[in-house]
């Protein structure tokens, strides 16, 4: 067992942190809203990890105490959610693919400031970002808690009042306005919730890499990331979980598959550096055959339909 965490507990938890993004994207798809700004957050939230890490909070210990970890996630939380609602009081006035092109940008400004700036470290970016865990599998005490609390957490959501208004919004936003719910206020919400999110597992995710530059927010990020959600399933949070993790573990399938040998070259080299493709592949093979992605409600209802006959 030792054996097998020291091989695969990166990917373990690298599996965990995607899923967290997923649900970074999904909650602005609650409301409809197609937003891709997830990377940017997710960049902006490590950066702010590595800044304070590095520049800040330095410490002489060997370790980097996991409550200056916390206080990085409070931060980054909090920094992120507050640009959530400057971007999404304009940025969500759009709709649909324009509301996609909108956030791509955003995602495109943070990405060039962070190639520019110093404190930043420029296209370099930030290294030896210190280590708060001695493995990486231990970055679960971490990744998987926030995991559970934030399904917990979604799992109310859906069936409270705020809940039943984004799912209203995603329905029919003239009807749900006319009902008297306000769709720009639960719009930001769901976005600036997502944004939250993202920034905590960027900040969480920074001290892992052990660095971090401006190649983790960009329009690839956000691609891989819409690519979670709607293969996963875009109607409930347990398909963006599911997407997350299987995605993220994809690619590793993939490169061990291609190096296994056997195979040829032309196609080894595909399997290794072909992943935006395929992911794009399964986007389109997905929204023709899953529209909805392969975990739906109405799975869940079937099953309760089944038991309730063989009672």
């Amino acid at each position: 067992m030792t054996e097998f965490f020291s091989t695969y507990g990166s990917l373990i938890v690298s599996m965990v942190l995607g899923a967290l993004l997923g649900l970074s994207l999904y909650l602005p798809l609650m409301t409809g809203q197609l937003s891709l700004a997830s990377p940017g957050f997710y960049a902006l939230g490590g950066y702010i990890a590595a800044i304070l890490s590095t520049k800040v909070f330095t410490s002489s210990s060997s370790s980097f105490p996991i409550y200056l970890l916390l206080l990085e996630m409070v931060i980054a939380g909090l920094v992120t959610g507050l640009l959530g609602v400057v971007v999404g009081i304009p940025a969500l006035r759009l709709r649909g693919i324009y509301l996609a092109i909108a956030t791509i940008a955003f995602v495109e400004v943070l990405r060039v400031l962070s190639l520019n700036l110093d404190i930043t470290g420029g296209a370099v970016g930030i290294f030896g970002i210190p280590q708060p865990f001695q493995t990486p599998i231990e970055y679960l005490w971490i990744a998987l808690p926030l995991l559970i609390i934030s399904m917990v957490l979604l799992y109310r959501l859906e069936r409270i009042r705020v809940g039943r208004a984004f799912t209203a919004i995603r329905e029919d936003e003239l009807a749900a306005g006319a009902m008297g719910i306000d769709p720009t206020y639960y719009k930001v919400l769901a976005f600036s919730l997502g944004a939250i999110l993202a920034g905590i597992v960027g900040a969480i995710s920074a001290h892992f890499l052990n660095t971090w530059n401006a190649r983790q927010g960009t329009f690839d990020a956000s691609i891989i990331y819409l690519t979670f959600v709607l293969i996963g399933g875009s109607r409930t949070f347990l398909g963006s979980v599911l997407g997350g993790m299987v995605f993220t573990a994809l690619p590793e399938v993939l490169r061990n598959l291609a190096d296994t040998g056997g195979l040829p070259n032309w196609l080894a080299q595909f399997l290794r550096d072909g992943r935006l493709i395929i992911f794009g592949s399964l986007i389109v093979i997905g929204t023709i055959f899953f529209p909805q992605g392969l975990v739906t409600p109405d799975i869940f209802k079937r099953r309760h339909k089944i038991k309730d006959r063989q009672r």
